[in-house]
């Protein structure tokens, strides 16, 4: 009668609120792969816009997949649980590389059999999903296997390990991957775009700048007429673009797709990342020269000398050639970038970007020679571009070297020690403009010209505004570079998911139960009763917040909404904030555990299962974000919200509530 009670409730509430989703169905098979020898397979179907996250995230992401299996007699489980490849996206929120499925995702278990009879083997999956405005809690469903008669078969010999690759999919599998092509636009756009302008700095370096005269002057002598100088500029202009994105095809044709998808999160490719940077920043700032051999350029000289389009076309390959020492730094770091990106055609479109910007100025100046009046003199300034730029790429190079250290959870590199590294070197970089640093390359000069002078005062303000992120200031310009808030040595960096607790050692007037939620300080409680106990004592309503340390919009309504003017005094002083974990993997403590009222015969073993469950019964509801407004006899104030950006909307949910409780 009792669950009868709950269903009829749970059914009443969820027509209501309809915030009940179950967007994953689960079926299980199996497949015969020699006598001895099967693969249990899990298939998942996953609805429209919702993601289901890889056996493999990274430390302090989303909760993972993961599968557990009664082990028996009858079988011993092989390697580990292989997954398809699926989507990888590096996600602005938890500021790491993640990987989920999209649409279905298929599972394999290899085992091998130990018994000739037909048995069942029992599991268990456990998963994650969201969408583009909620996550649900961590979810467990059980999972059943139905395995034949094995017949004519010897048991006695010892099994053979196979599979030994668990990030590959079976080949009688047949592999889905599943597209974004939005996001996916959306990257390749923002490569072209920073390669486009990383080809106009190229040109503005000492090794390249000087060859636009010399340039105009080949054509000028080739072209018998205007209109044939026009042309010759065109397939000059061509064969740059040519050059490059050739280039550009081969690193993808060389690595391939899957191995351009592993360069972001593979700690070694990292590491030669940002030594190979340390090496392209020290060659521009000045103690030594990458250059090619000079037999190669002495040969292609030779081929331009030839006339005609293959002559125009190895005059292209000549620039490139000789201008090696000041574009190949950059050309190398485009193609870093690109390639970490994980898309195979990224450095294609990154080397047509950065060709297109080279090539245009040369093409025009050499159509229409009469330009070359307006350009400015080579000097001393181009030597401070190429400086410039050696600065920007030692910057970089340290986003390579944290990647590597989130990976490993090394904590060398933690938020503050990054951003001392970034505010030292954009630091010496303002005082270099300022002309307080020379460099071995650098012209005497008694002044500096106003271009310089604004370059530095742009990097002197720019290492000013780094500056309070060393306690703590988000820093939401370069919030892509520096490691996240919580991987810091502050005491507020450290947050619940990595301690289970917040530290507020220094708060000692604080209500029992409570703490300071990080990074706005908003008296928060993770208990129900310990809050609505206070809420009792100072009587003011309170706002449960039913929330997840691995919910992605979550932590953007906590940092895009939360924080602004109009809501944060109101969360600060108006309300008991109660924040409930679902996602909480601490036991329960001895005790308390209890049996399941949604699930027969299951008990709830943690802390975050006790509040999903309450989430769901009491108000309908099982996905996150999700707020609840409610007096201190535990009735709702207003109708509940869950993912709401729009600032106005959520302060005005707020007010009718707080409205509503007086």
């Amino acid at each position: 009668m009792k669950k009868l009670v709950v269903f009829l409730s749970l059914f009443v509430v969820s027509i209501g609120f309809s915030q009940i989703h179950d967007p994953v169905k689960w079926d299980t098979s199996v497949e015969k792969i020699s006598e001895t020898e099967y693969d249990l397979i899990i298939n998942a179907s996953i609805e429209k816009n919702w993601h289901l996250y890889s056996q493999n995230v990274p430390e302090d992401g989303p909760i993972p997949t993961s599968f557990s299996f009664e082990t028996t007699n009858n079988f011993e489980i092989v390697s580990k649980t292989s997954e398809e490849k699926g989507v990888t996206v590096n996600d602005p929120v938890f500021e790491m590389k993640i990987k989920y499925f999209e649409n279905k995702a298929t599972f394999k278990q290899r085992i091998i059999l130990l018994s000739k009879n037909a048995f069942t083997i029992n599991g268990s999956v456990e998963f994650m999903v969201c969408d583009d405005a909620s996550c649900l809690p961590p979810t467990e469903v059980d999972l059943t296997f139905t395995i034949p008669v094995a017949s004519g078969v010897n048991f006695s010999a010892n099994p053979v390990d196979v599979n030994e690759n668990a990030d590959e999919i079976s080949e009688n599998t047949k592999v889905v991957e599943t597209k974004t092509p939005k996001s996916k636009d959306r990257s390749l756009l923002t490569i072209f775009i920073i390669a486009f302008f990383s080809g106009f700095a190229a040109l503005l370096t000492p090794c390249v700048f000087p060859m636009i005269p010399m340039t105009v002057s080949f054509f000028t002598k080739q072209s018998k007429s205007r209109a044939a100088g026009i042309k010759n500029a065109i397939i000059y202009g061509a064969s740059i673009v040519i050059i490059y994105v050739v280039l550009g095809l081969l690193v993808s044709t060389i690595f391939g797709a899957d191995a351009l998808n592993a360069l972001s999160t593979n700690v070694w490719f990292n590491i030669i990342f940002f030594l190979l940077l340390v090496i392209f920043a020290v060659s521009f700032l000045g103690a030594f020269e990458i250059v090619l051999p000079s037999s190669w350029g002495t040969k292609v000289d030779a081929q331009a000398d030839r006339g005609g389009i293959i002559g125009i076309f190895f005059m292209a390959l000549a620039l490139a050639i000789v201008s090696f020492s000041c574009t190949g730094p950059i050309v190398g770091t485009l193609l870093v970038e690109a390639a970490a990106g994980g898309n195979q055609i990224g450095p294609i479109i990154g080397m047509l970007g950065f060709s297109l910007a080279l090539a245009i100025p040369f093409a025009l100046f050499a159509a229409f020679p009469g330009w070359l009046n307006s350009l400015p003199k080579s000097g001393g300034w181009l030597n401070t571009v190429k400086v410039v730029l050696g600065f920007l790429e030692l910057a970089l190079a340290f986003k390579f070297l944290s990647n590597a250290d989130l990976v490993l959870q090394l904590h060398w590199l933690e938020r503050e020690v990054f951003l001392a590294i970034w505010i030292a070197i954009f630091g010496t970089l303002a005082l270099y403009l300022f002309g307080k640093i020379q460099l071995p390359h650098d012209s005497p000069s008694s002044h500096i010209s106003v271009g310089r002078l604004s370059l530095g005062l742009l990097s002197l303000t720019f290492t000013i505004y780094m500056i309070p992120g060393l306690w703590g200031a988000p820093l939401n310009l370069i919030s892509a570079f520096p490691p996240a808030q919580h991987y810091s040595e502050s005491p507020y960096g450290v947050g619940f998911a990595k301690t289970g607790s917040f530290s507020d050692a220094s708060h000692s007037d604080l209500p029992e139960g409570a703490h300071l939620m990080p990074p706005h300080n908003i008296i928060a409680f993770n208990d129900y009763d310990k809050g609505l106990a206070y809420a009792k004592q100072v009587n003011k309503p309170i706002m449960l917040d039913f929330t997840g340390h691995a919910c992605v919009n979550c932590r953007k309504m906590e940092q895009n909404v939360w924080a602004k003017d109009e809501i944060l005094p109101i969360l600060k002083n108006d309300v008991v904030l109660i924040s409930l974990y679902v996602d909480d993997k601490r036991p329960l403590p001895n005790g308390e555990e209890i049996e399941s009222k949604l699930r027969s015969g299951k008990k709830l073993k943690y802390i975050g299962q006790k509040w999903s469950e309450f989430q769901t019964i009491k108000y309908g509801a099982n996905a996150q974000p999700f707020y609840v407004l409610i007096n201190t006899n535990e009735e709702k104030l207003n109708e509940p919200v869950a993912y709401t950006p729009d600032v106005t909307e959520y302060h005005n949910w707020l007010k009718t509530g707080i409205s509503n409780f007086k």
